[in-house]
């Protein structure tokens, strides 16, 4: 298919705004969103470009995203450079499929996967969420004994570990070697990535309405669903 110059040009315009802000807002570019969303030819081109990147383009509502693809460690996060930021200093392997964990148990506590919206809260407490890590993993090493862990293809007794082995400082530690400090970098990170609202000093988390597109189109069918629950030793509801 031959395209018009102009076309390639607002899409590489497009494009180049989606790198540099990772999203792009009607409100805020009203004229490159509506060439995006009105003309299939420049989709198709900031698409290509997207793949070309290791990347995908998705528009939900108002809002159209760059997500880098999982192993796109240019545009997204490489394992050692997130371990470095959510853990403390020389973590190992379970430490930072520990941080994993909790971000995944964040999510699945604000999401239910039901309705026509999958968002369940609108906030919780960061002592709820510590609570909540802490009895999940019991629960998963419970019923997942550590010599079925390896076809389960999860380690609930090493993540248990890493997590008791953080200490408890009710005073709020900001160190990544108390549970205290392990969320609060978590927090912080996904904060910075326009993820969620962490309000410090009343402890609150809210998430922001990109994470609420992005749970509601993109993750949160049923059959993700249903991988989250497993992954989270559960096998009925949240």
């Amino acid at each position: 298919m031959a395209y018009e110059f102009g076309d390639i040009k607002t899409s590489q315009e497009i494009f180049y705004y989606l790198l540099e802000h990772h999203e792009l807002r009607e409100e805020e570019e009203p004229l490159l969103f509506k060439a995006y969303s009105e003309q299939e030819e420049i989709q198709n081109l900031v698409k290509s470009q997207g793949e070309a990147a290791k990347s995908t383009i998705e528009r939900y509502g108002n809002v159209i995203y760059l997500i880098p693809g999982e192993e796109n460690h240019f545009l997204g996060f490489s394992k050692a450079q997130l371990k470095n930021v959510l853990c403390k200093s020389n973590a190992t392997d379970k430490d930072y499929y520990l941080s994993q964990f909790a971000i995944l148990t964040l999510l699945v506590e604000f999401f239910d996967g039901q309705g026509s919206s999958s968002k369940a809260r609108e906030y919780m407490r960061v002592g709820e969420l510590q609570n909540c890590i802490s009895r999940r993993l019991k629960e998963g090493a419970e019923n997942v004994p550590e010599d079925r862990e390896e076809q389960a293809g999860i380690a609930f007794s090493n993540m248990l570990e890493a997590y008791e082995a953080l200490k408890s400082d009710e005073k709020g530690s900001r160190a990544r070697t108390t549970k205290e400090g392990f969320l609060h970098h978590i927090l912080t990170f996904l904060q910075k990535q326009g993820l969620i609202e962490y309000v410090e000093q009343d402890e609150m988390i809210k998430t922001t309405k990109k994470l609420d597109n992005f749970m509601d189109w993109n993750l949160l069918n049923q059959n993700n669903y249903k991988r989250v629950l497993r992954v989270l030793g559960s096998t009925g509801e949240v």
